[in-house]
């Protein structure tokens, strides 16, 4: 006999494992006339399975959405004398029924779970909690008294009796959960079971009603997504998946023990003490108010790695009581506060099991978030019955008189850490759980500077970035760390230190973190997007001039550091690369209408001062093209430049106070933000698509602050394509260097050609599928805003050419797909920056966006080729000489930090290497001019030969010198330039071309001879 591997095996399968005998046994051990009648008979006797029982869709009320035969046995078997106070009413059982049925729409399932249901003078329980602790025998003998039921083809509707679905859990007669099963190797996945719940289950069905059932599942024996509102096809599913190689999926099931890969969900997560647990201690409705209306309200289910986390950190305290440290290694995505704050308050029910005291007397959430603290208050508010349990603690005495009054959870911040960690250690008689927060830290430097003075440490960082997991770590050496504490330390970026300090040790003497949810899973499953798909870097060019005759010694090390300093710095350089960073958001953010037309930029700058000057510069452009927003500027200290003090509340130049920037930034008024030292870590704006960066950008602040752009923005339709970086100091190496570790390994792709668009679209033009008059035409409607019915036909006609007239066979036509899909992505992403318009480009991406939905292929395994095209690589673009775009994609191989450098550091030698200051010109111009191939001096000719052209030109005088319009006489320089470069063309055909193709390199060329004219006189140019 074969195997079944259809979808009804599965359901037999999960049945199984919850029942301990699937229906198909049971009939086929008893007939099927008896099978019915045993299993309502067997299903009161001892537990068997997961202590399940079976449930039929005969005993379904869908009126009520409940089990009738489960339902009324449980408050009959388990809550008679509640029932007698209203059996003397008429149609009492109705009334039950219906009061039930008002109370769940108003207030939904989890509240009378919880809660209970009161009708009159009399309260029903249902459902009775399992047992934190063995202290009182009478919770867990009520607790076994639950009805857990599974019940298979559920038939739900009363206006379609035919619809039903696969499965739905009920615990006491009320439905808790839904499945809709699928079996890949029947050619059917999660992706048609989510389909299913979005097309065919109508959210107005009381079972589909939103809070009348907690979670719907999406499962095949490969994946499981989840819901908890179905909204029709505005259905957002989660995964529910362990995650496989630190990236999405689920490891393969273990060969003999119990199979799919999904089988956790039936072994483990729908237990009855696990999702009892769920319900009692994660699952949580919440609204903005407290009265908000149910429809207004969200309904939160725990991801598979909150779940995990929690319950592993909890029986590791069980198990091994206070004193340890735990570092939870969670990537931005992961839902973070609400796993610190399910830890939280659980933490503070654990008991030790020999003398049932509490593990753990106080909680301490060290947070730099404010919203957090809501967070913990609403929270605490749901789960628990004792109120007021939550207090803040800004010292060691807030901290004794926080436990005097009975609060369990305490919340401090990370300036005032160092003073709780004196309270911990003064109160050696009280045992407490510290869980810090260190990934959000502070937005900007102050935080920092102020903890490192409370600590008795007077350096302040130049740019405010002292690591706050440093802080930590110096908090807790200075101060002894007693064994009353257990410190949970969560963040996405642990450096080797923290490593070391909160990670477990293994057997060969490494550090690992306890639990990881990785930056791999978090982009693949959704949560986050890949800041680094879509990065661009700029390598600048200068010519530096010797301005004295002397040609005195320098420190060659620091001179080439201060030379690179200055030329960056330098007002003329801020301003061309200003207009690169102006020009670019407004041409290809703002007017592609990214986000809705609601994308944002931030500009990050190395100090204050070249903030100051971006800022400025920024504004004055901004102006000049009338863009219709504002930029702000950001940052923490204060500075003096050209005579005037500025401050960091930039009240002056913003025109509001720094306590306002986030909310301004929201709005439309204002779309970049220029910062220095300020909002790279912790400053969360879905938002946020593009970044201009001009700092040094190293480790751990290289990977939080391009994270800023990471966040999704479902209701704006935020793509990881929408996302760009445009880096000015920074290589694609030291990016992929940063983010190594945080990931797990890194691969970097080789930069393809733009002209690949020029091989797909000759390929996808010789087929023969559209003429190229379709594609206009279809372009002309589109953009005139033509009705749906207008466009139809043009893309039907080649459709129906592509399908039926065309003699393509079934790899032809594939071929033709992948390469249309190819060609779509691919300009996409390099649209927004192409230094030149293909408007032939541009019409063929839009007409092939509709047709290839249409482009229908004969295969028998559909979801295998839509794979496959969903899968294909998006290129990568680079430009010679100027702009180098490449895709840093990352893998799944770990990577290991090394541990700290023990040494000291060396004093600088005392006979530095000197050289002259030509030399050192020399070797700069070599680093940053290597691409032409020509010496230091051949570049100078090139230079004043330019230059020579532009002051012999009769018309500089008139149209340049003596022209008191700025703006005209910029004009009339920059096309005296252009001619003056168009007469050394055969001379410089490599500088003619680089000039005449790229207008960025032009814009930096135009500047810098500008400036060589400004020191010149206007007669005698020597070299």
């Amino acid at each position: 006999m074969v195997s079944h591997t259809n979808e009804q095996a599965l359901e037999a399968a999960i049945e199984t494992a919850l029942v301990g005998l699937s229906r198909e046994a049971l009939k086929d051990q008893v007939g099927h006339g008896e099978a019915v009648a045993l299993a309502h008979a067997a299903q009161y006797l001892p537990q068997r399975g997961q202590g399940y029982q079976f449930g039929w869709s005969a005993d379904y009320d869908r009126e009520f959405a409940i089990d009738q035969d489960k339902f009324w046995h449980f408050l009959r078997s388990t809550q008679p004398e509640e029932l007698a106070k209203l059996q003397d009413q008429p149609n009492w059982e109705r009334l039950i029924l219906e009061h039930l049925h008002k109370r769940l729409k108003k207030h939904g399932l989890l509240k009378l779970l919880k809660h209970g249901l009161s009708i009159n003078d009399a309260h029903f329980t249902l459902l009775y909690s399992a047992p934190y602790n063995t202290i009182n025998p009478e919770v867990a003998a009520n607790f076994e008294r639950n009805s857990f039921s599974v019940t298979r083809q559920l038939y739900y509707s009363s206006a379609n009796p035919h619809l039903s679905v696969d499965m739905a859990l009920f615990i006491n007669g009320l439905a808790v959960a839904t499945l809709e099963l699928k079996n890949a190797w029947t050619g059917q996945t999660t992706y048609h079971a989510m389909k299913q719940y979005r097309e065919d289950r109508d959210p107005n069905e009381p079972l589909f009603q939103f809070g009348r059932c907690l979670v719907h599942f999406a499962v095949d024996t490969d994946d499981i997504y989840m819901t908890t509102r179905l909204a029709g096809r505005k259905t957002v599913f989660l995964p529910f998946n362990k995650g496989h190689h630190h990236g999405k999926g689920n490891p393969p099931g273990e060969a003999g023990t119990g199979g799919h890969r999904t089988a956790y969900l039936w072994q483990e997560i729908l237990s009855r003490p696990s999702l009892t647990n769920i319900i009692e201690h994660f699952a949580k409705l919440v609204g903005d108010r407290d009265h908000d209306p149910l429809p207004k309200r969200t309904l939160y289910f725990p991801r598979y790695h909150q779940l995990e986390v929690v319950r592993e950190l909890l029986k590791h305290a069980r198990t091994y009581g206070v004193g340890h440290t735990y570092l939870i290694q969670h990537s931005a995505g992961s839902g973070k506060s609400n796993s610190i704050t399910w830890l939280a308050y659980q933490l503070i029910e654990q008991y030790q099991a020999d003398s049932h005291a509490p593990i753990f007397d106080s909680v301490v959430v060290v947070t730099d978030r404010r919203v957090l603290d809501k967070q913990l208050r609403d929270n605490i508010k749901l789960f628990s019955e004792v109120k007021n349990i939550v207090a803040h603690a800004e010292s060691s005495q807030d901290l004794k008189n926080a436990l005097q009054s009975g609060k369990k959870i305490i919340i401090t911040t990370i300036q005032k850490f160092p003073f709780i960690v004196d309270g911990i250690d003064d109160l050696s008689d009280q045992h407490f759980a510290v869980i810090i927060d260190e990934a959000h830290s502070s937005q900007s430097g102050t935080a920092a500077d102020n903890l490192n003075r409370s600590l008795g440490d007077n350096r302040v960082a130049d740019d405010g970035e002292d690591e706050i997991q440093d802080i930590i770590l110096e908090a807790m050496r200075r101060r002894k760390m007693r064994g009353n504490a257990s410190y949970f330390a969560f963040t996405a970026t642990p450096k080797n230190a923290t490593l070391e300090r909160f990670g477990q040790r293994q057997p060969d003497g490494t550090f690992r973190p306890f639990h990881l949810y990785s930056m791999k899973q978090a982009i693949e499953e959704g949560f986050i997007l890949d800041v680094v798909a879509n990065y661009t870097t700029y390598k600048s060019y200068y010519e530096i001039e010797k301005s004295i005759q002397d040609n005195p010694l320098f420190d060659s090390a620091k001179a080439q550091k201060k030379l690179r300093v200055y030329v960056e710095g330098h007002k003329e350089t801020i301003a061309v690369k200003a207009e690169i960073m102006v020009n670019h958001f407004i041409d290809h953010v703002v007017s592609p209408k990214k986000l809705k037309g609601q994308a944002k930029g931030m500009v990050v700058t190395r100090n204050i001062e070249t903030a100051i000057r971006y800022f400025q510069k920024i504004r004055e452009l901004l102006e000049q093209r009338n863009a219709g927003f504002k930029a702000m500027i950001a940052f923490s200290g204060k500075k003096t430049i050209d005579g005037i003090e500025y401050t960091e509340d930039c009240t002056a130049m913003n025109g509001f106070p720094s306590k306002d920037i986030e909310e301004r930034f929201e709005s439309d008024d204002y779309r970049l933000l220029v910062v220095a030292n300020k909002y790279l870590t912790g400053f969360d704006q879905p938002k946020l698509s593009t970044m201009y960066v001009d700092k040094k950008l190293q480790g751990v602040l290289a990977v939080q602050a391009l994270s800023r752009l990471n966040r999704c923005n479902h209701a704006l339709g935020k793509r990881t394509e929408d996302i760009f970086v445009l880096d000015f100091c920074n290589t694609t190496a030291d990016i992929k260097t940063a983010f190594d570790p945080f990931y797990t390994a890194t691969s970097l792709s080789s930069a393809t050609d733009v002209n690949v668009l020029h091989e797909l679209k000759d390929a996808l033009d010789t087929v023969g599928v559209y003429d190229w008059p379709e594609v206009e035409q279809f372009n002309t409607r589109f953009f005139q805003n033509a009705p749906a019915e207008d466009l139809s036909p043009i893309i039907d006609t080649c459709a129906d050419r592509f399908t039926n007239d065309l003699e393509l066979d079934d790899d032809a036509k594939a071929d033709f797909k992948i390469k249309a899909k190819q060609f779509v992505k691919i300009y996409a992403q390099v649209a927004c920056i192409l230094s030149f318009d293909n408007l032939r480009w541009e019409k063929l991406h839009w007409f092939l966006k509709f047709l290839i939905p249409k482009l229908k292929i004969k295969d028998t395994n559909k979801d295998a080729l839509d794979a496959l095209l969903e899968s294909v690589d998006l290129s990568t673009y680079g430009l010679e000489r100027v702009k180098l775009r490449e895709e840093i994609t990352l893998d799944s191989a770990e990577s290991a930090l090394d541990p700290q450098n023990p040494n000291p550091r060396g004093v600088p030698p005392e006979n530095p290497i000197q050289d002259p200051l030509d030399e050192i010109i020399r070797i700069f111009n070599e680093r940053w001019f290597q691409n032409w191939n020509a010496t230091p001096e051949e570049q100078k000719v090139k230079f004043i030969n330019i230059a020579h052209h532009v002051l012999n030109d009769p018309a500089y005088e008139s149209q340049v010198v003596n022209n008191p319009d700025k703006q005209n006489s910029q004009l009339a320089r920059e096309k005296l330039i252009q001619s003056a470069v168009s007469k050394e063309r055969r001379r410089e055909l490599d500088l003619y071309k680089n000039y005449a193709q790229d207008p960025d390199f032009k814009r930096a060329f135009d500047a810098s001879i500008t400036r060589l004219l400004e020191n010149m006189t206007s007669s005698v140019l020597t070299l």
